[in-house]
Parts: C-alpha cells; structure tokens; sequence
C-alpha cells in the first residue's frame, strides 16, 4: 500500500506544479491531496511539503484552522466563472454549460464561506 499512497502523492505533486502555471488549476487542493497520501506512506515527504516556503503556509492554514487567504479565494471565483464563460464562448451544449455553472457555483460557495487567512 505505500507504494500506492507514493504514487497518488507524486501525481497530486505533478498536477499541483502544473497548476502553479495554469491558472485554471488549482495548486493547493493537489497538495492537500499529495499531503494526505504522503503521510501515510513518506514522513520525510509530508514535512518537506508542509516545510515549503511558498505552499507550506497556505497548506498548514489549511489543515489548522481550515482558511483560505482572500486573494486566493478571489483567484479561484474569478477562474470558475471564466470556465464558465469560455464554455460558452466555445458553444458547448447548454446543458453541460448549466450542469458546470451548478458543480462551480456549489465550489464557489464553499470556497467562500472558509475562513479567511
């Protein structure tokens, strides 16, 4: 089993990086995930995360108190209603416009309603 929780925490890693530079990504979530998935399998590999200068803060916010700081809450509504608005500048069907327009608003409010870092 450890060596499935490596894998599952080495691709929320990858996907966390790629997210660093796709705005439509979300980078922290896939860190969580890789954070999960490390801690039962690599101790070393868990402390390293939480020991990040750039990810490690928004991480232990996280996992304390379960924040989330203003901008990166702003950050995340702004890219889900501009998914929303590309799908339809792209003239998807409109039923699947509504249904992601349902998932992102059901996202957004939760996102919203964290506490704020």
């Amino acid at each position: 089993m450890r060596w499935l929780y490596l894998a599952i925490g080495w691709i929320a890693v990858a996907c966390a990086t790629v997210g660093a530079f796709l705005p439509i990504l979300p980078t922290v979530p896939f860190l969580l995930v890789a954070l999960w998935a490390f801690s039962r399998s690599s101790d070393r590999l868990r402390r390293r995360l939480l020991a990040d200068p750039v990810f490690g803060p928004d991480i232990r916010r996280w996992q304390e108190r379960g924040a989330i700081r203003r901008p990166a809450k702003i950050l995340a509504v702004l890219a889900m209603a501009a998914s929303v608005g590309i799908a339809t500048f792209l003239g998807l069907p409109v039923m699947a416009i509504a249904v992601q327009a349902l998932l992102l608003t059901a996202v957004a409010g939760f996102i919203v309603t964290r506490p704020e870092a």
